[in-house]
């Protein structure tokens, strides 16, 4: 299968389970929102589950699995599977003793952790201490994803990528379990939920050691602290825990700022957060994921030429399903968001200000897309400084947008700073991936996001003209009729995307297609050849 079918393929193995994941998340939103609304409880509950998640994304998702990877993966093109395998063995056991370290660390020092992250809670008081209590129960989930991380990150290179995507099911399935059996029987109730992260994150966890053992892995502990790859991995991790996260860093400064702002504005920065993470993650997160090891084999063979016309394609593909994506969130996110969370103690002016961060953080959303692609094409090429580079530059925007915007804007500022800062950041990443490539296919790129945008803006125009004006009456009733008005604008919104993309002659359109056909039939990847005819 040429290269661009594998990462297409790839793409729509992780976003299926993406979705089903994504589905659940909401679901478990839902739930998490009758029960506590954007309260004194919902605000604690969100700081101290950012917090582990912060550490997630920095150092495991964030910085080992794009460190490993592309290591890992030469390993296996240009030595052996015994001795990339036996790498594997030697990070996993550095890993283990670093993040137990890390763990016990953050138990202890929740209080103060607590101060810097959300020093609009006070240094005591009820929500002071429930967030800190709750900070030490999730704390272990650091530990417990790190070593998922490091799991996905050897599956993907083996073009495995099923396991890994499934995991986040689990820890959804495992918080609304919690929610529901818990929850309502807990003094505080908000404890039952935290347990419910933990189960969760040993499930997933679990789940991959089955795979990886088929694989042919040994998790026998390997200690070689000289192992000269284990160097090199830790010297690609450095700098990307700044710049592969820049997005959560960005977010956390948000979380920090709007504590200061009235109560409720961490909650409504939270809930339109996870609205617009339900298509980046669907689509943006699967094809950065699928197309990092491919980068990485090219890359590791030196054949620039694939490396440029992969990252072509995978951006093109991304932004293709981005930037409609954009569109109906903005047009539809009130709509939305009274169907998914207006019930119990969120209240109709919750969904009010919640609509209100959707809307800045939904014109943001072709940047976070396109950031997601970008990075992975610097970390497969091993440059982990220019991506650094660029996060303090934009990080430093975002404080500035911040602190501009928060005051007219209230917490509606504070996330379209996230949106400027995080177009800022991919305009500097193109530049430079540019020069160090001479070009990345951009006038393609460019005509593809051009017919892409114009394809929107005709759906967009459709989809509010139904939502205000056919179906307005529809949207004002209860649940289910709502959730079909809604449900019926989707889909016509969607044909009507199809269409104008047909008749613009966006290519993108054959791949969806190539897709559906390739789960349709067996395929198989021919072997390589080198130069001598060798496989």
């Amino acid at each position: 299968m040429r290269e661009n079918d594998l990462v297409t393929r790839a793409a729509g193995v992780v976003g299926i389970f993406t979705f089903l994941s994504r589905i659940l998340g909401l679901a478990r939103d839902i739930l998490i929102a009758n029960f506590f609304g954007s309260g004194m409880s919902a605000d604690a509950f969100f700081v101290a589950f950012r917090i582990p998640n912060l550490l997630r994304r920095l150092f495991a998702e964030g910085s080992l699995t794009v460190s490993f990877i592309p290591v890992f993966t030469e390993y296996l093109q240009n030595k052996s599977k015994e001795e990339a395998f036996l790498l594997a063995r030697i990070v996993l056991t550095f890993l283990v003793c670093i993040v137990t370290a890390i763990t016990i660390l953050g138990i202890i020092l929740s209080p103060l952790i607590v101060k810097v992250i959300a020093p609009g809670f006070g240094y005591m008081g009820d929500k002071y201490n429930l967030t800190v209590l709750l900070t030490r129960i999730m704390f272990p989930y650091i530990f417990l994803v790190s070593l998922l991380a490091l799991f996905m990150g050897i599956l993907n290179s083996l073009k495995h990528f099923s396991a890994p995507a499934i995991a986040p099911i689990f820890l959804n399935l495992s918080m609304i379990a919690a929610l529901i059996f818990i929850v309502p029987f807990m003094r505080t109730p908000t404890v039952g939920l935290a347990i419910g992260v933990i189960v969760g994150g040993v499930i997933q966890m679990a789940l991959q050691i089955p795979f990886l053992i088929n694989k042919g892995l040994s998790f026998a502990p390997k200690w070689n602290v000289r192992h000269p790859a284990l160097k090199k991995i830790g010297m690609l991790m450095l700098p990307t825990i700044f710049g592969s996260a820049i997005y959560q860093i960005n977010q956390l400064i948000g979380t920090l700022l709007a504590s200061l702002l009235r109560e409720g504005s961490v909650s409504y920065l939270y809930y339109a957060d996870r609205l617009v993470q339900f298509p980046l993650g669907v689509f943006a997160i699967a094809i950065s994921t699928a197309v990092l090891p491919s980068l990485s084999r090219e890359a590791a063979e030196g054949d620039i030429y694939r490396l440029k016309q992969t990252l072509s394609h995978a951006l093109r593909l991304t932004m293709f399903i981005a930037i409609p994506a954009m569109a109906g969130l903005i047009v539809l996110r009130g709509p939305i968001i009274t169907l998914l969370f207006q019930r119990g103690a969120f209240t109709s002016f919750t969904t009010t200000m919640t609509a209100t961060a959707l809307l800045y953080y939904s014109v943001g959303l072709w940047a976070f897309a396109g950031l997601r692609v970008f990075v992975s094409a610097f970390y497969s090429l091993q440059d982990t400084r220019t991506p650094v580079k660029v996060a303090v530059v934009a990080m430093i925007a975002n404080i500035v947008f911040s602190l501009a915007l928060m005051g007219p804007l209230k917490h509606g500022g504070l996330a379209l700073a996230l949106s400027l800062a995080s177009a800022l950041q991919l305009f500097m990443l193109i530049f430079f991936l540019q020069k160090r490539l001479g070009g990345i296919e951009g006038s393609v790129v460019i005509h593809s996001m051009v017919r892409s945008f114009i394809s929107s803006l005709i759906m967009g125009i459709c989809i509010y003209l139904l939502a205000f004006n056919v179906f307005s009456g529809i949207l004002e009733q209860k649940t289910f009729n709502l959730a079909l008005g809604i449900l019926i604008i989707i889909c016509a919104g969607l044909v009507i995307y199809i269409i104008s993309a047909y008749v613009l002659g966006s290519k993108e359109l054959s791949s969806i297609a190539e897709l559906l056909n390739l789960s349709k039939k067996k395929v198989t990847i021919q072997p390589r050849m080198d130069t001598n005819g060798h496989k």
